[in-house]
């Protein structure tokens, strides 16, 4: 008998994060200090961390990029919560993605693109894809709000000027980088990825999820 394999409710787009999750070189890891644990005679567990806020899947505030820009405790939260589309694009490592490598029409207001190109989120690598500035341009046009990736930034590693999160700015778009959509079929799904209320910050790690929306097929 064919044993029938189930569907998720919903997938869990955010890498685990622990003290071997990578981040941009030179920024800070992340790392966790254990203050009391009950295994050792506590009456609790009790701990700290230290962590850039660029860390895993993550929401970057426009003050991260422009020197106008709001905090993250200032985005609206319903950017990050709604109808989003997976989409897989296949192009060349370090490559940008750009609207002629789109092909599937855009149904939701918010996209994330599937690249495969950082497959493993405890190990850097820097021939990561990333979005062109005239694909951000050309989403807009489309009434998307939010764009993300499952790479650390929409730039290139080694990018200075940033043309796409410059894009994002004049665009008023929010961004998602670096979630994991390895398991994630292209499709529409409800997306909910809220970022912490840290007043002022550049960025904010956030828990995202997929909701499936009945069949995706």
């Amino acid at each position: 008998m064919e044993t029938k394999t189930e569907t998720p409710d919903y997938y869990d787009i955010s890498p685990v994060i622990h003290e071997g999750i990578a981040v941009f070189p030179g920024d800070t890891a992340f790392s966790r200090n254990v203050l009391m644990s009950i295994d050792d005679g506590s009456h609790i567990d009790l701990s700290t961390i230290k962590s850039t806020v660029h860390l895993g899947a993550h929401a970057d505030a426009p003050s991260h990029y422009h020197k106008d820009g709001k905090g993250i405790d200032e985005r609206d939260l319903m950017l990050y919560m709604g109808l989003c589309q997976v989409i897989s694009v296949n192009i060349p490592k370090k490559e940008r993605i750009q609207r002629e490598h789109v092909t599937t029409a855009i149904n939701a207001p918010r996209v994330l693109f599937k690249t495969e190109s950082f497959p493993n989120p405890d190990q850097w690598v820097d021939d990561f894809n990333s979005l062109g500035p005239e694909l951000i341009d050309w989403l807009t046009e489309l009434g998307v709000r939010l764009v993300g990736i499952d790479t650390p930034s929409v730039d290139p590693s080694d990018s200075k000027d940033l043309p796409s999160h410059q894009s994002l700015y004049k665009n008023d778009m929010a961004v998602l980088e670096g979630v994991d959509l390895r398991l994630v079929p292209d499709g529409l799904y409800n997306l909910v990825a809220l970022p912490l209320r840290l007043k002022d910050a550049d960025a904010s790690p956030v828990r995202a999820i997929l909701l499936r929306l009945g069949d995706n097929s």
